[in-house]
C-alpha cells in the first residue's frame, strides 16, 4: 500500500478550493496522525484571520479535524454560500442537531449546490436521526439516477440495513460497486454485512479490496485483522494492524489488538487435552455439511449461520419455522438427523434454562426488573467484531448467559484477549450487571 499523496491545494488562499478538492484534502489529512497534526497547526496559524473567506476556510478546516462545535461557530460568521451551508449541515449532523442540518442543506440549494448530492445528504441525515420514512421519501426522488449514481445505491443500502432488509442492502452495495468499483464505503459495508452473515471469505475479499487502495482505511484493516486471526493467520493479522500503526502510532484500539494478536501467537496448545475430548463434544462440533440435506434445508441453515450440530441444539423449532422459506419438510428432515443421535432442537436451551432461572427468579422486585436485560441477546451490547466472534465460539447468545461466565472462562477461549474482556465488562456494567465471580 502506497501512502496517499498530498494534494496540491492552497486551502487558506483567498479563494476556497472546490468541494471535490476539499474532500481530497480531508482524505489526505485523515490518512495519518502526522498529517492531522500538521493540518491542525496550519489551522492555528491562520486562526487570527478574520475575513469572511478566512472564517469559511477555518470553519471547514475545524470540521475536517473533528472540532464540530467550533466549526459551527466559525462558519456562522462566514458569508452565505453553498460551502458554508453544506459544512454547517455536516457539523450539525455530527452533533445530533438533525433538524438544523436539514435546514442548512436546504439553504445550500439557493446557492447552486448539486441537487442530487444534497438530496442524498438529506436522506443520510434523516436516517441517522431515525426518521426512516423521510429518508425513504428523499431517496425516491432520486430514482432516475439509479443507473448512474453509485452514491444513490450506497445510501439506499444504508437505509435498507436500518430497515432490516439486509439482502436488498447488499444488492445495492454491489450495484454501487458496479458503477464505481472504488466506492470504499460501499465496499466496507458490504464486507461488514458478509462478515455478520457468516460469509467470512467474501468479507475478507472485500476488506482486502479496500486496503489495497492508497488510503489507510483503519476500520477495514482492523476488521480484516480479526478475520485473519480467526483463521489462525496471525502474521497477516499483524500486518494489517502494523499498517494502521505506521500511520496512526497512537491508535489505542490498534495497540490493544496488536497485543492480543501477539498473545494468540504464543498460546499454549495442549495436544493431550484435545485428544481427550468426549464423544459428545466431537459430535456437537460436527459440521452440518457432513449430512445429506436437501438444497432448501442446506441454504436456509447457511443463511441462518447454523454450521454445526451444536448450533441446532441452540435454536428452537419455532425459530427455525419463522425463517423465510423454512417449512415443515425441512424441519422433519433436520429432526430426523438429531433423533438418530439422541438429540433434539433446543436441547441446549433447555439445559441452560435452569441455571438462568436460579440467578433471576429470587422473588424480589429488583430481580424481576433484571429479567428483561438478562434475556436480551448479546447483540444488544453492540460489541466489536472481535468480541462478538469470541462469544459466538463460546455459544453465549444472551446477556444472562454472559453474566454466568467468569473472566477466566472468557480468557480461556481462543483469541479472546484482555481488550475484548474489558469491552464486555464495560458493556454489561452499563446495565448494572457483571461477570460471575468465583469468590
Amino acid at each position: 500500500m502506497e501512502p496517499i499523496t498530498e494534494p496540491e491545494i492552497s486551502f487558506f488562499a483567498d479563494t476556497l478550493p472546490s468541494l471535490e478538492d476539499i474532500e481530497k484534502l480531508a482524505c489526505y489529512v485523515h490518512s495519518s496522525e502526522a498529517n492531522q497534526i500538521k493540518f491542525a497547526e496550519q489551522l492555528e496559524a491562520n486562526r487570527a484571520k478574520t475575513s469572511a473567506n478566512a472564517q469559511l476556510a477555518g470553519g471547514i478546516g475545524l470540521f475536517i479535524v473533528g472540532r464540530n462545535s467550533e466549526a459551527i461557530e466559525k462558519l456562522q460568521k462566514a458569508n452565505d454560500c453553498k460551502e458554508k451551508f453544506i459544512y454547517m449541515a455536516l457539523a450539525l449532523r455530527r452533533t445530533g442537531k438533525f433538524d438544523e442540518a436539514i435546514e442548512n442543506l436546504q439553504n445550500s440549494l439557493k446557492y447552486e449546490a448539486d441537487t442530487l448530492n444534497i438530496t442524498l445528504e438529506k436522506a443520510a441525515t434523516y436516517r441517522q436521526a431515525g426518521n426512516l420514512d423521510s429518508a425513504d421519501k428523499e431517496l425516491k426522488t432520486c430514482v432516475n439516477f439509479e443507473n448512474i449514481s453509485a452514491e444513490y445505491h450506497y445510501q439506499l443500502g444504508r437505509l435498507q440495513e436500518a430497515q432490516g432488509l439486509y439482502e436488498q442492502a447488499m444488492d445495492n452495495y454491489k450495484t454501487a460497486l458496479e458503477l464505481v468499483p472504488s466506492h470504499q464505503k460501499a465496499l466496507f459495508y458490504l464486507a461488514y454485512r458478509c462478515d455478520l452473515s457468516g460469509d467470512e471469505e467474501a468479507a475478507i475479499d472485500y476488506y482486502r479490496q479496500i486496503t489495497s487502495s492508497t488510503n489507510v482505511y483503519v476500520s477495514a484493516l482492523l476488521n480484516l485483522a480479526v478475520l485473519y486471526e480467526d483463521k489462525d493467520q496471525f502474521d497477516r493479522a499483524s500486518q494489517c494492524i502494523d499498517t494502521v500503526l505506521e500511520s496512526h502510532p497512537n491508535h489505542q484500539r490498534a495497540i490493544l489488538y496488536k497485543k492480543d494478536v501477539e498473545s494468540s501467537k504464543t498460546m499454549y496448545y495442549d495436544e493431550e487435552k484435545e485428544k481427550r475430548k468426549t464423544h459428545k463434544s466431537q459430535l456437537l462440533e460436527t459440521p452440518i455439511s457432513d449430512f445429506e440435506l436437501s438444497v432448501r434445508s442446506r441454504n436456509c441453515l447457511r443463511k441462518m449461520n447454523i454450521q454445526t450440530i451444536d448450533d441446532l441444539l441452540n435454536i428452537s423449532e419455532a425459530e427455525l419455522l419463522s425463517y423465510k422459506n423454512f417449512g415443515e419438510t425441512s424441519l422433519r428432515e433436520i429432526k430426523a438427523i438429531l433423533d438418530s443421535k439422541g438429540l433434539w432442537l433446543g436441547m441446549a436451551l433447555e439445559e441452560k434454562e435452569l441455571p438462568l432461572e436460579k440467578t433471576t427468579m429470587t422473588g424480589t422486585a429488583e430481580h424481576e426488573e433484571e429479567k428483561g436485560p438478562l434475556k436480551n441477546s448479546v447483540d444488544d451490547l453492540q460489541l466489536s467484531v472481535r468480541a462478538r466472534k469470541c462469544l459466538q465460539k463460546l455459544n453465549i447468545s444472551t446477556i444472562g448467559e454472559l453474566t454466568q461466565t467468569t473472566e477466566a472462562e472468557l480468557l480461556g477461549a481462543k483469541n479472546f484477549g484482555v481488550t475484548s474482556l474489558n469491552e464486555i465488562k464495560k458493556a454489561i456494567n452499563n446495565l448494572g450487571l457483571s461477570l460471575r465471580s468465583l469468590d
